[in-house]
């Protein structure tokens, strides 16, 4: 059960960023500030974090020496190709952040987590494309449930087209692109690596692309000791910090499909807070098609499920 809850509130963590985000815009903060305020701070984080668990180790392994220690992923066998191939993999995830909180200055959140959620089938097509090999029934009806549900999510049986701006659509698409990019690249950048380390060189990677694109003129002009300080803390807890810890602790005890499913739990999250903190309508269509959205993630997963032999069901619990 610890193990669920750990992914379970990982992904809930992502689904406040939005309402952070959009709650800073309204304060006249800028994107460059936004998202290098909260990398600034999910970096000195997550390296907090690697000198906690370095000390801890080192408690542990005691007078075995790091050329006989047994743990992965220590600094003495992180060379600066693997650390280099680790930064790189850690700057999808900082484009899918741009995308996606740029998104948020022209669509409401509710309907940018949506466009964002479309990284589940983008992800497919990408690895169908890959390994050239056609989606069987299950994933075509897991899709259709997605475009079906993301259409009345978003809206757009109600209002039409007309209605949205396609800037804002746009950026949503990319973010979810890139996201999926992400998913694809990240698992396969230094696998062998500790989870804790792996997140301080991504961060690392993805904290350089962000100041090289946006200078960090908030060090130096006193910007950050305002109330971006606080945006800035809550965003890297929430969307840099946390999430990737508990991931890291959870997800190798339930599998990836089960924490597919509980990751879905970031678009109730974010659609809800945008309904009652930024005052966003939702209709009852909409949250109809949120739910249609959810079974749709699920539903790989749900099916293999039943499919899977008694024997090994009752293993498993």
């Amino acid at each position: 059960m610890k193990y669920l809850l750990s992914v379970l509130f990982g992904a809930m963590s992502y689904g406040i960023l939005s309402t952070i985000v959009v709650t800073a815009y309204g304060e006249g903060y800028k994107l460059g500030e936004v998202v290098g305020s909260q990398l600034l701070i999910g970096f000195l984080l997550a390296w907090g974090l690697v000198l906690y668990t370095k000390r801890r180790e080192k408690r542990k392994i005691g007078a075995i020496t790091h050329s006989e220690s047994t743990l992965t992923g220590t600094p003495a066998k992180l060379n600066w190709k693997k650390r280099g191939t680790l930064m790189a993999a850690g700057t999808p995830a900082v484009i899918t952040g741009l995308l996606y909180y740029e998104s948020l200055r022209y669509i409401p959140a509710s309907l940018a987590i949506l466009l964002l959620f479309q990284f589940t089938w983008i992800g497919v097509l990408i690895q169908a494309i890959r390994q050239r090999k056609r989606p069987n029934g299950v994933i075509f009806l897991t899709l259709l449930l997605l475009f079906g549900g993301t259409l009345l999510a978003a809206g757009i049986v109600e209002q039409g087209f007309t209605k949205f701006n396609f800037i804002g659509v746009g950026l949503g698409l990319l973010s979810a692109i890139s996201y999926a990019l992400f998913i694809l690249f990240s698992g396969k950048a230094v696998p062998m690596v500790h989870p804790v380390y792996r997140s301080g060189w991504m961060l690392s990677g993805g904290m350089t692309l962000v100041f090289i694109l946006f200078p960090p003129h908030f060090l130096i002009n006193g910007l950050l000791w305002g109330d971006l300080l606080m945006y800035g803390f809550l965003l890297g807890l929430f969307g840099a910090f946390i999430p990737p810890v508990l991931f890291a602790f959870g997800v190798p005890h339930i599998g990836e499909g089960m924490a597919g499913i509980l990751g879905a739990s970031e678009l109730p999250v974010a659609v809800l807070l945008s309904s009652f903190v930024l005052h966003e309508h939702v209709s009852l269509l909409q949250w109809t098609g949120v739910g249609f959205v959810l079974i749709g993630v699920a539903l790989p997963e749900l099916l293999q499920w039943i499919r899977r032999p008694k024997t090994n069901q009752a293993c498993s619990i």
